[in-house]
């Protein structure tokens, strides 16, 4: 079922991207999601990232995040993410162990990074996908804006 939860998300993320709830459809489109990035990517150069949720359908979550700085390592207990890179590059780590691991609420683990993982360029255009319980960190370039669509699948 997951599968077919993710395959779903990934047919949606073309120009625009879809999701259902009962009785309704909601279409996101792309210059909308360009005008949102813009206005995140201004939030986000004083604080290092910013992020605002399209839509909560309860199994799933679509959601924009963008970020000028690197952030911490993190597993999601309950999440996997689907992300398609829409502005910059930067590399996201996985796997391995995360660094000074402490708990936070719904099940997540923050940590200051991953040692032992592996890196994986990302780039305009690419979809990634990290499981619920992987370790995984985004590593941003100084002077970057990176930008992805990011789908939250419930576990």
């Amino acid at each position: 079922m997951k599968r077919a939860h993710i395959l779903a998300v990934l047919v949606a993320m073309g120009t625009l991207a879809y999701g259902q709830s009962a009785g309704k459809a909601d279409a996101f489109g792309g210059k909308d999601l360009d005008a949102q990035i813009a206005t995140l990517a201004q939030q986000a150069q004083a604080s290092g990232s910013a992020g605002a949720t399209l839509a909560d359908y309860g199994s799933y979550k679509i959601q924009i995040s963008v970020r000028t700085s690197s952030g911490g390592a993190e597993i999601h207990a309950h999440w996997d993410d689907v992300m398609l890179v829409k502005q910059g590059t930067a590399t996201l780590i996985t796997g391995g162990t995360v660094v000074d691991a402490k708990a936070a609420e719904n099940g997540e683990t923050h940590g200051t990074s991953i040692q032992g993982g592996t890196s994986h360029t990302l780039h305009v255009g690419d979809v990634l996908t990290v499981n619920a319980g992987v370790p995984h960190q985004l590593i941003v370039p100084a002077g970057t804006v990176y930008a992805a669509l990011v789908i939250k699948v419930k576990e």
